[in-house]
């Protein structure tokens, strides 16, 4: 329950000492997995003293335990262990310090670890850290790589040298970190971060030798799992051996299966490089070789054809055609007009031998009114009306008498 107090009445330290021995008191006995950091056994001391770590977080706390409970376990528990322990919380109040006085203490043993991870493995896959698509393409030459690994350790040389060896003028960004123990997960997470940071690093290796499943569990740290998760830079795990399977090696956008393979996955080889650009060049110059070749028959061929080698002889040959299609027709046209002036004769001749000059011209004459209606009977005329006579060589002017018959009138 919370205290009142004021300025005026404050609780002396002995007092908020012993309220919070009494709350702790309250909190009973707990279960409580760490590693083992420190471990301290005094010779002839009932006593033993060890500190316990969360491998996760930078947090510590002080265990106690009588020699009894320490050696049922002291053949298989060192430090760096990881431990269970049944504790009950102790607080000293003389020095104000929290402790915890453990009743009994289990090893966590290989199938344990092994199956805990398999579960966080399946916890993460589910909330698709693993899948392919958030996989990114690593660049094809990248300018700087950063590296997390052990400082002077033969993961970072493996890299190093063989990375220069394929490519030369590759640059690296190393950050030296504690690969193994309660210092592993912080470190390689904020050296994670921190190249992540950087926009010149191209990819981040996190690389370290071969171990045991122990050494390799900050590895498969969840915190360090969902901080590569994260990474906007691509990330390749390198971790241990062929048959090490880290949690990182899933959620790693590549997998190499040693320091060394990781560096010929993330460097390409300038000799093999120049190989395939050689290769491409040659190959290129056979193409356009072969192109010009082909176009060469193509244009050789074209030019031996008779219209491409004598281009005359189709106009001379289409000349003589014109000439005697133009012949044909003026000889169909002659043809047409003498026919046309046959015809046209005979039809004259009918014309003029049924025309009424041919009669006038046999005596005979026409008679015509003033209005040039013809007289054909005497009954259309009247007494000394005047007509007009119409004989071969032209004409001339008539009256008509009824009595004695028409007349030639002046």
């Amino acid at each position: 329950m919370a205290v009142n107090t004021s300025p005026e009445s404050p609780l002396p330290v002995g007092e908020v000492s012993r309220l919070i021995g009494g709350w702790i008191d309250r909190l009973g006995a707990v279960w409580v997995e760490g590693q083992i950091t420190q471990l301290s056994r005094r010779p002839g001391a009932g006593v033993v003293f060890l500190t316990l770590r969360d491998p996760s977080h930078d947090i510590s706390v002080s265990v106690t335990c009588y020699r009894q409970v320490f050696d049922a376990v002291a053949d298989v528990v060192s430090e760096g262990a990881r431990v269970v322990v049944l504790a009950k919380p102790e607080w000293y109040a003389p020095r104000g310090q929290l402790s915890l006085r453990a009743a009994e203490i289990r090893p966590v043993g290989v199938g344990e670890l092994l199956a805990r991870l398999e579960q966080l493995k399946k916890t993460l896959a589910a909330e698709g850290l693993f899948a392919a698509e958030r996989k990114r393409p690593l660049p094809f030459l990248p300018q700087l790589v950063g590296l997390v690994c052990g400082r002077a350790s033969a993961a970072e040389r493996d890299v190093l040298e063989n990375a220069r060896r394929r490519w030369p003028a590759v640059r690296f960004e190393v950050r030296n970190v504690a690969v193994q123990g309660v210092h592993a997960v912080p470190q390689v997470v904020q050296a994670v971060k921190e190249l992540d940071e950087l926009d010149d690093v191209d990819v981040i290796i996190v690389a370290r030798g071969g171990g045991s499943v122990e050494d390799l569990l900050p590895f498969s740290d969840e915190q360090l799992i969902r901080s590569v998760a994260a990474c906007r830079t691509p990330v390749v795990s390198a971790i241990g051996h062929e048959p090490d399977t880290p949690l990182l090696d899933y959620v790693a956008d590549l997998r190499a299966s040693t320091p060394t393979d990781a560096a010929k996955k993330v460097v390409p080889d300038v000799g093999e490089e120049f190989e395939r650009v050689r290769l491409l060049r040659d190959r290129a110059r056979r193409c356009v070789e072969a192109f010009v070749e082909r176009e060469e028959r193509g244009l050789a061929h074209a030019l031996a054809r008779p219209a491409i080698e004598d281009p005359h002889r189709m106009i001379d040959e289409r000349a003589d055609q014109v000439t005697a299609l133009v012949d044909r027709g003026r000889r169909c046209l002659g043809h047409h007009l003498d026919r046309a002036e046959s015809e046209l004769t005979h039809t004259h001749a009918r014309v003029v031998a049924l025309s009424p000059a041919a009669t006038l011209k046999r005596g005979y004459a026409v008679l015509q009114k003033a209005d040039g209606h013809v007289v054909r009977t005497p009954d259309e005329v009247t007494a000394e009306e005047r007509l007009r006579a119409r004989v071969a060589e032209g004409e001339f002017a008539v009256r008509v008498d009824v009595e004695s018959g028409p007349r030639v009138g002046g």
